[in-house]
């Protein structure tokens, strides 16, 4: 008699052998920490600092520039600064990555950085982008609802902010310019450290990033919070210079932001980075 034949058994993946990250738990203390870990890292190296303090004052300065002529794109254009000053301040992250292992950090190496993870990078870049013309789109309808008889001038956005009789369209620009915000924060406040550091996929970065935000909200407001008060104060100055010395400040922060809140296991000697190492001066 024929035995029948053994049914088949579905396939189970093996178990990933990808090192496990953990979300740290954060508390309100640490955000401070961070600013001054990234002071710390900005007066170890000035020069290094002044040239992306210079880069992120010529962005206010075009900011500025599109409020003046075409205020109705002012939230498009910010959008578009939020996208681009997280990949400018990579620069700074390898900066404060190298110097925690005992490296000597240089400029050309932080601006060439990015060259190393051009496909998440590309990724990261397109997701942002997306979130970022879906603001100013939604920044274009907002104005157009409020606004029916044309995009008003430069003047007439900040009498319309200032009146209390707007107080709706002041509402209504401030809830859509939030969420967009909050999701451009959550989406990259790790993310590129992250892919700067273990050389990770995007999604996986995004994801990440997200987690530490829902998991550490309070904390994470915060940060977000201290972010946009101290960029506020760097362009109120006059011709944003201010942006000098607190662009390079935030940069170095958000690197120790990165490495408070995500913590992998250590790894074996021979897979550490291989260079000379040498005095940080």
């Amino acid at each position: 008699m024929q035995s029948s034949p053994a049914t088949p058994q579905p396939y189970v993946p093996p178990p990933s052998e990808a090192p496990r990250k953990t979300i740290n738990a954060l508390n309100f203390r640490q955000p401070f920490a961070w600013l001054r870990k990234g002071a710390a890292d900005l007066i170890a190296h000035p020069g290094i600092a002044a040239f992306y303090g210079v880069a992120f004052c010529v962005m206010a300065g075009v900011l500025a520039a599109v409020f003046r002529s075409k205020p109705e794109y002012t939230m498009s254009i910010a959008s578009g600064c939020l996208l681009l000053g997280p990949f400018l301040a990579m620069g700074l992250y390898e900066v404060s990555r190298r110097r925690e292992l005992g490296l000597v950090p240089e400029l050309g190496d932080s601006v060439t950085c990015w060259h190393r993870h051009i496909p998440s990078m590309a990724m990261l870049v397109l997701v942002l982008i997306v979130l970022e013309l879906l603001w100013g789109r939604a920044s274009l309808v907002v104005f157009a609802v409020f606004f029916n008889t044309g995009m008003p001038s430069t003047t007439g956005v900040v009498q319309a902010i200032f009146n209390p009789k707007n107080w709706e369209f002041v509402l209504a620009y401030g809830v859509v310019g939030g969420a967009f915000a909050f999701l451009v924060f959550a989406t990259s406040v790790v993310s590129i450290p992250m892919i700067l550091d273990r050389d990770t996929d995007a999604v996986s970065a995004a994801i990440t990033s997200l987690e530490v935000v829902f998991q550490n909200m309070g904390v994470m407001l915060l940060w977000g919070g201290l972010l946009t008060f101290l960029v506020v104060v760097g362009m109120w100055l006059p011709w944003s210079l201010g942006l000098l010395l607190v662009g390079p400040l935030l940069g170095h922060a958000s690197w120790h932001a990165y490495r408070g809140a995500v913590e992998w296991p250590a790894l074996p000697a021979a897979e550490l980075v291989t260079e000379k190492p040498g005095a940080v001066d």
